[in-house]
């Protein structure tokens, strides 16, 4: 497998969670490097479903290391939470679990604000947050005013930092939103016990990772987000705050770019999004409920319902570009078993013009409209067909479609939510 980063190629949900969990059998360290607890990954193993938000979903696999690197932001809480839910589980992060000094750390100001500042656009300028404080925290990153985990280890420093910056945050608390802001004591002593809990956890990511690659060990890289959430390359400003593309597999970690041999990119069989933000393929209402429960499309982090539509073939031959994706994930083919006919958009058009390029402009993408090629369905239940050959023909016909006009290798098909219920060709 080498050195592989996974990466999603719609608006993430694309099913990176299960993928990750069965390439990490293979890997030796899995390591996150972007987002933080407003993505979640859904793994079921022998029936049980695990729900992971900062630590990747390698963890459930003995013996392999796990790491979040400097380009994630940190809830503290979230994370002991995590780690705590998998003691109970009988799974124990211990020795295993490995967490940049680097990572920046989320405070409840970073929500609040997050939240706030939601509320206070008119309706139709929504981003759709999850309210879970990250954009809030890269921005303090950018801004040079963060505080990473390396910080809680010296309380010197911290008290310091922390000052520094509600000093700011009461500030814009009080007089743009009119909110009382936060007081200093408690939320010192809170986020010192959690430093004392993360200490054994925190680790120099940058030497491991080096020392892994002279060792010849292999890595698999996992992003958070899809490629149409990143926040250069996403359909802005619908998007998350960092770089969820392959390159920012580098920059969130501090691996060298030649260190990568291999780009993975995961898409649904259909499209789906959460929150707001143009979607050309999106179904009609009463088609997208169906489609949204028969593939029981709630968010794992904040159950809140996706949005469902046709594969998009415009948006992820862009991803493709972008991330230089050689081999793709094709999940959930499953979900389209009983439609008598399946629809792919090759193409966009807007007051005449044809888009067979991703546009950029916003106003195109918002109203275009799409060129669908339709394609027959299949009726039989997939779900435990082992073999590809197996599939109905009219299944493998919609893949062999996808992969003339993507121009790339589908290489795995998930027909279910099981580490079983997967096919690689």
């Amino acid at each position: 497998m080498s050195n592989t980063v996974l990466v999603g190629a719609q608006w993430g949900d694309e099913g990176k969670g299960k993928i990750i969990d069965i390439l990490s059998e293979k890997a030796d360290y899995i390591v996150r490097y972007q987002g933080g607890s407003n993505a979640g990954h859904t793994v079921v193993v022998d029936g049980k479903e695990h729900i992971f938000h900062l630590i990747p979903s390698g963890i459930l696999h003995p013996g392999k290391i796990c790491c979040i690197g400097n380009g994630v932001t940190v809830d503290p809480a979230s994370l002991i939470q995590e780690i705590q839910g998998l003691a109970r589980a009988g799974i124990s992060a211990g020795g295993r679990l490995k967490i940049s000094p680097l990572a920046h750390v989320i405070f409840p100001y970073h929500k609040v604000l997050d939240e706030l500042r939601e509320k206070k656009r008119i309706k139709n300028k929504k981003i759709g947050t999850t309210r879970r404080g990250i954009g809030p925290c890269y921005a303090d990153k950018v801004n040079r005013c963060g505080i990473r985990m390396v910080d809680l280890l010296n309380p010197r420093v911290f008290r310091d930092k922390l000052q520094d910056t509600l000093d700011e945050k009461n500030e814009i608390c009080r007089k743009v939103y009119d909110h009382p802001g936060f007081a200093y004591k408690p939320l010192y002593e809170e986020y010192v016990r959690y430093g004392v809990f993360l200490k054994p956890y925190i680790s120099n990511i940058i030497s491991l990772l080096h020392e892994a690659n002279r060792k010849k060990k292999e890595i698999l890289f996992e992003g958070a987000q899809g490629t149409f959430l990143d926040i250069d390359f996403g359909t802005y400003p619908f998007v998350t705050s960092s770089s969820a593309a392959a390159g920012g597999s580098c920059i969130g970690t501090g691996v060298s770019p030649v260190d990568i041999d291999m780009i993975v990119g995961v898409a649904k069989a259909y499209t789906t999004r959460v929150g707001e933000g143009p979607f050309p393929s999106e179904f009609p209402a009463a088609f997208g409920k169906f489609m949204r429960e028969k593939g029981s499309e709630f968010g794992a982090t904040t159950g809140r319902p996706r949005r469902c539509g046709w594969f998009d073939g415009v948006l992820v031959r862009e991803a493709i570009l972008v991330n230089g994706i050689s081999k793709l994930a094709l999940t959930k083919l499953d979900v389209l078993s009983g439609l008598k006919t399946v629809s792919v958009a090759v193409a966009y058009t807007y007051k005449g013009k044809r888009f067979d390029e991703f546009p950029r402009d916003f106003e195109v993408l918002k109203k275009a409209k799409p060129v669908y090629k339709e394609l027959p369905g299949w009726q039989e239940d997939i779900v435990k067909i082992k073999r590809y050959k197996d599939l109905p023909a009219n299944a493998r016909n919609y893949i062999a479609y996808l992969e003339d006009l993507l121009e790339v290798r589908i290489s795995i098909v998930s027909v279910g939510s099981s580490r079983e219920e997967t096919m690689f060709r």
